[in-house]
């Protein structure tokens, strides 16, 4: 066998490798969705496959097992070149990912939103991207969540000052008037400051349970209640109230259900269910009750007639300090606007869930705990 010959075969056997090479490039994109030990296992088996096939190709052109040394070092050198191409070209990509994704994972805490990188060359990386912007998701509602409770803090104590600081100005002034001898009608006054008094009471008294809800330390004694009978004393306690504000109460569908809650705390929630409602209902108007077993729940609707709330504060009525638009142009600011985050926090603490949506006319609260079965 001549040099030409030798040189020949050798060609050949150059441009397999090569071939291979490059059908390797192509097998290792395709394998990019996958492990980056799939990928290695790809170049070892592309590897392997272009020395015995340039060995096959020189032992078939010179019908020998035996080849030269030399022929065999040189065609191990081919093999282990393309082997060596395709790992650099893997190994280039594994790194010019990880580098986006360091990239991206820099501006995220500096642009406090992730953007992952396009097309991750291996499995692992767009996993961890993936999960990074899960967390990146979850960051930005955490961050939305404390700047709307932070919202509601300010404006809790705005509105406690201001609805604090009436009724001290008043009573005050009414104290100094009976100090000095100057108040002319002394059994108006004291039931003035008495109402004023009971009124502080109250306010402090929900900031009170409000914030044992926040933390945690609700004292409850569940018991098996029958969820009507509550409601009914319920109603039968709001009917002087509703007299005053010119409001029907109509229970409109009472179903005999049982549930396990404490009845102080779930008392006191239905109460600021109803309060709100007749507060917010102009006069002549009704508000109606609905208790129903539906799918495991007992449900507690309230619906009044005070024309609705605004789609874009619907997600904000349980916040404290939240009061609605329409009781702050009447001026209908009594309590600090802890009704319904109480009403929230009880339920909530009962493993029930609360939720309001609009109706005809008005709106609906829906109180749904979980039926206790016989």
């Amino acid at each position: 066998m001549n040099a030409w010959q030798i040189a020949l075969i050798v060609l050949i056997s150059l441009c397999e490798s090569a071939g291979i090479g490059l059908i390797g490039m192509v097998v290792l994109r395709l394998l990019r969705r996958y492990s980056l030990g799939v990928s290695l296992i790809a170049v070892v088996v592309i590897t392997v496959l272009a020395m015995n096939t340039s060995l096959l190709t020189m032992m078939l052109a010179t019908r020998s097992a035996q080849l030269p040394a030399g022929v065999d070092l040189l065609a191990s050198c081919v093999a282990g070149a393309v082997s060596i191409g395709i790992g650099l070209m893997l190994g280039r990509s594994v790194m010019a990912g990880s580098a986006r994704l360091a990239s991206a994972t820099r501006e995220f805490g500096t642009a406090q939103q992730f953007r992952p990188p396009e097309d991750p060359p291996t499995a692992e990386l767009a996993e961890l991207a993936r999960e990074l912007r899960i967390t990146s998701d979850k960051l930005a509602e955490s961050r939305r969540r404390e700047q709307t409770a932070e919202a509601s803090r300010r404006r809790l104590v705005a509105w406690i000052s201001h609805d604090l600081r009436s009724p001290l100005a008043r009573m005050r002034a009414m104290t100094e008037s009976v100090q000095d001898g100057v108040a002319t009608d002394l059994p108006r006054y004291v039931a003035q400051i008495r109402a004023d008094a009971d009124r502080l009471a109250e306010m402090v008294d929900d900031l009170f349970e409000l914030s044992r809800i926040q933390a945690g330390t609700l004292p409850l004694q569940p018991q098996r209640l029958a969820l009507d009978d509550l409601i009914s004393d319920v109603v039968a306690g709001q009917e002087v109230l509703a007299g005053q504000r010119n409001v029907t109460l109509r229970p409109a569908r009472i179903d005999q259900v049982t549930v396990s809650v404490d009845e102080r705390t779930m008392s006191r929630a239905f109460n600021n269910l109803l309060n709100n409602a007749m507060h917010y209902s102009p006069e002549g108007t009704t508000v109606s009750l609905d208790v129903r077993a539906d799918g495991g729940w007992a449900t507690v609707s309230v619906a009044d007639e005070c024309g609705g709330i605004p789609p874009e504060n619907l997600g904000s009525v349980f916040d404290m300090g939240w009061r609605g638009n329409s009781a702050q142009r009447s001026g209908n600011n009594k309590g600090g606007g802890l009704g319904l985050a109480i009403v929230q926090g009880v339920v909530q603490a009962h493993r029930g869930r609360v939720s309001v949506h609009n109706v005809p006319g008005g709106c609906c609260f829906q109180v749904q705990l979980p039926l206790v079965t016989a």
